[in-house]
């Protein structure tokens, strides 16, 4: 009828809001090389997985590749825990779930502080109403085991792989003193995973994450996690439920096939192309082996140290065992404002290298060679770029 087309005409007719002009333009990511901490550049083997059609969330052969990626990390964990899943998110995300399942409202945390991810472990638990208690250093400090000892929580934080300070953090004996106190040890991989050893099973281990895009390669946004039986005990046996809902591993156990029931039901819409991506980056892991991997990181980290110490620079963390393998910190050199370094190797070199995180900002600037870019020709690049800046940049401080 005439005035069913004049109504319709009307309703088509109240767009007030143009058509953003940009949105008219084609998308255009430049090609750089990201010798940051992370993320880092992804072979092209990994682009394009996640390129593939989508399949359904819930359909068996998106099962088949999330229970391919369950073993992929239990290898690269070094671990046998059935509850080992990925989240659907970054790094934080996988933090988040560890803290918000584990603890609940007025229990006691011990958090190690050296560095930014132990300031946000920290502020997650408190504002999920835990009674958190700080042990701090300053960047690139580490804990002996006798310290961490002096306390009574129901879960101790360490990063293993301290990315801001370009720390890698000894694990040994740890899980054994978090055992005798009844308190479960959690554990930030997400610089280190695949880069520097790391054995949740055999370090008593109960909680451990890592994120895609650092020495994994696959694009931000999913977050391996597993949780062994002490861990599953005291999160299922819990007086009250966790704060968030997307988190709760009651759901997402379930999601993952782990908790032995035959009906996987629906949680959320996992992060499709991302666990395709994911799996793809387990799998190079696996084909290369972690003790090739971990070899590779530390060679390609050595040949750095070497060239950054004959440009004249000095490492930040000066015990060599210490040093991240992945994330190498250098102190700022002296009269340079490490801002203008960084952004003429970015105009000049198309390189990512960035300063310091958190308490370590003004303190450091950070060079990642990590997975696919590890290698000598990038650090020979990034060499390059550092000479060609400190010859370039203004002495601007006396």
């Amino acid at each position: 009828t005439i005035s069913h087309k004049r109504r319709l005409d009307r309703s088509m007719s109240s767009v007030t809001i143009p058509p953003p002009a940009c949105m008219l333009r084609p998308l255009e990511a430049p090609l750089r090389y990201l010798f940051g901490p992370g993320p880092s550049n992804v072979p092209p083997r990994i682009l394009a997985v996640g390129a593939k059609p989508i399949i359904g969330h819930l359909h068996p052969e998106m099962y088949e590749i999330m229970n391919d990626i369950k073993r992929g990390i239990q290898y690269a964990f070094q671990t046998e825990n059935n509850m080992t899943i990925s989240m659907s998110g970054s790094g934080h995300a996988a933090m988040e779930c560890a803290v918000f399942n584990t603890v609940e409202p007025g229990e006691s945390v011990l958090v190690a502080v050296n560095g930014i991810w132990g300031e946000r472990v920290a502020e997650i638990a408190e504002r999920m109403g835990a009674n958190v208690h700080r042990m701090v250093k300053t960047p690139g400090g580490y804990f002996s085991n006798k310290e961490i000892e002096q306390h009574k929580p129901v879960l101790f934080f360490l990063t293993h792989g301290e990315s801001s300070a370009g720390l890698c953090h000894p694990v040994d004996g740890i899980g054994d003193i978090c055992r005798k106190h009844n308190c479960l040890f959690l554990v930030d991989t997400v610089a280190s995973l695949g880069a520097a050893p790391i054995f949740m099973d055999k370090q008593n281990i109960d909680i451990l994450y890592t994120g895609s895009q650092k020495a994994l390669n696959a694009p931000p946004g999913t977050a391996p996690i597993s949780f062994n039986e002490r861990a599953c005990h005291k999160m299922f046996n819990r007086k009250t439920k966790p704060v968030s809902y997307l988190f709760d591993m009651t759901h997402l156990s379930n999601y993952w096939g782990c908790d032995g029931k035959p009906a996987r039901l629906y949680h959320h819409t996992g992060p499709v192309s991302g666990f395709f991506a994911l799996r793809e980056s387990l799998a190079i892991l696996a084909e290369r082996g972690l003790e090739e991997s971990w070899k590779k990181h530390k060679e390609v980290a050595a040949y750095l140290y070497r060239g950054l110490e004959d440009l004249g620079l000095k490492l930040f963390i000066p015990e060599r065992d210490l040093r991240l393998p992945s994330v190498t910190t250098i102190a700022i050199p002296d009269g340079y404002e490490w801002r203008e370094l960084l952004a003429y190797i970015m105009k000049h070199h198309q390189m990512e290298m960035t300063g310091g995180l958190g308490p370590s900002i003004g303190m450091v600037m950070r060079i990642g060679l990590m997975g696919y870019n590890c290698e000598k020709t990038n650090a020979d690049m990034a060499l390059n770029a550092l000479a060609d800046a400190l010859k370039n940049c203004k002495k601007s401080k006396a």
